[in-house]
């Protein structure tokens, strides 16, 4: 069967890698793109990819008027909450690639999505190297209880933390709080300079030039200390796989479901 997808974001960084990762799978056909610049073209025509023949559309809403199997929001903070909310309204299961959600927007999309009976698969990262770091870090938590993560990212880069952060701090918060030998409450001096509490985990946002988006926990006990890192490089092609996976995996969930590794068997 072949899976009718609509890609918001389609002619972005990401998106546009993806776009073309779509056109080469047999089982998947891009029959809608939402890239509000470039709207009213073919998607084919703005990306040199000629099979790609999907309309352009300014909105979500629009492009949504055609019937789809699976929505991938790949936009922006400030419109992927609508996005989402949007297509499983129109009975769509999502793939999340945004970042900057809030618990809020999760706990919203998870109501809606669980009422529809639709799948919702938001992936701070796709990258396979994320998903390893998150699962390392999993389980270093059970044994270190003590923790910073430092989340590094290009100088433009909006949100703060990013995705990749928020998820690995929301995972290693279900494994136990980090018992910091100081509480940060105690901090003499700006409480800032110990960084966010984000599900519990001091993160630190580093934004500069010369980065693209890095993530890194680092362990704490007396006299040793673990750090787990993952580095992207400058194409987006880490993601693309990761993403495929997603899409043809998404409609075996109902409700919000966080991270690649939920359609992953990486039990030993």
């Amino acid at each position: 069967m072949t899976l009718k997808v609509c890609l918001a974001g389609a002619t972005g960084w990401a998106g546009s890698a993806l776009a073309r990762g779509i056109a080469q799978a047999a089982d998947l056909d891009l029959v809608a793109a939402v890239a509000r610049r470039h709207a009213g073209r073919v998607l084919g025509e703005v990306l040199d990819e000629p099979r790609l023949a999907a309309r352009i559309h300014a909105s979500a809403a629009a492009a949504l008027a055609a019937p789809c199997d699976v929505f991938v929001e790949y936009t922006k903070p400030d419109t992927a909450r609508a996005n989402v909310l949007t297509a499983l309204e129109r009975g769509a299961h999502v793939v999340v690639g945004t970042s900057g959600l809030a618990e809020d927007d999760f706990a919203q999309i998870d109501a809606l999505a669980r009422r529809q009976r639709r799948g919702v698969l938001a992936c701070g990262n796709f990258a396979l190297t994320v998903v390893l770091l998150q699962k390392f870090a999993e389980t270093a938590a059970r044994y270190i209880p003590q923790w910073e993560i430092i989340d590094y990212a290009h100088d433009d880069k909006v949100d703060a933390p990013s995705g990749t952060a928020r998820e690995l701090a929301f995972r290693l918060g279900r494994v136990r709080a980090p018992a910091p030998t100081v509480p940060v409450a105690s901090t003499v001096g700006p409480r800032e300079a110990r960084g966010a509490t984000v599900a519990g985990s001091q993160v630190h946002s580093v934004r500069l030039p010369g980065y693209v988006i890095s993530a890194e926990v680092i362990f704490g006990m007396p006299d040793q200390k673990l750090t787990l890192r993952h580095d992207s490089g400058s194409s987006a092609r880490p993601y693309v796989d990761g993403a495929l996976l997603a899409i043809r995996k998404v409609a075996t969930l109902v409700g919000l479901h966080r991270g690649l590794d939920t359609v992953l068997d990486l039990d030993p």
